[in-house]
């Protein structure tokens, strides 16, 4: 474990915990991003460049834009006047911990039975980028007008809450 790995491990957890403890819906999708960006930080470190850049393009450039957008767009980004926590919280506490319990008792176990190395793979980033562009590239066009049809929907949708509401 290096340095790094600690100023990066202890980014991504400031910014999820930021994004479950603000209060300003607009700076808790910020605060996701910034644990995205850690995470994708995090790939790039362990050598796993696909998944960082992925993770880069994917999470931060599409989905939590496309969170800031959304928010920005169809909902007021205060907060509720009446508050956002549960009368349950303490349940939820529960639920939470006995879930963490069972993970990290799996994790725990799970260590014997994985081998000491693994295997390298032998595909590099250039060639999923190759693939991406040549043989999966209709896929690939089809998912972009999914989200490209999905926003389109979630702003007309907002547009006519915004029409009813005057």
């Amino acid at each position: 474990m290096t340095f790094a790995f600690y100023v990066i491990a202890a980014l991504t957890v400031a910014g999820g915990l930021a994004a479950v403890l603000l209060r300003n819906t607009v700076h808790c999708a910020l605060a996701v991003t910034i644990a995205f960006a850690g995470l994708a930080m995090l790939f790039l470190d362990l050598d796993a460049q696909f998944a960082g850049f992925a993770q880069i393009l994917v999470y931060i450039g599409a989905v939590a834009i496309l969170i800031v957008f959304a928010i920005l767009l169809t909902r007021n980004s205060e907060t509720p006047r009446d508050g956002v926590f549960s009368r349950n919280w303490f349940a939820g506490l529960f639920v939470a911990a006995a879930i963490f319990a069972v993970l990290g008792w799996a994790v725990l176990h799970s260590i014997a039975v994985l081998p000491n190395h693994a295997a390298v793979p032998a595909v590099t980033v250039a060639q999923i980028g190759q693939a991406l562009v040549g043989r999966y590239v209709l896929p690939l066009e089809i998912v972009a007008l999914l989200l490209t049809a999905a926003m389109i929907g979630a702003v007309i949708i907002a547009l006519d809450e915004k029409g009813r509401t005057k």
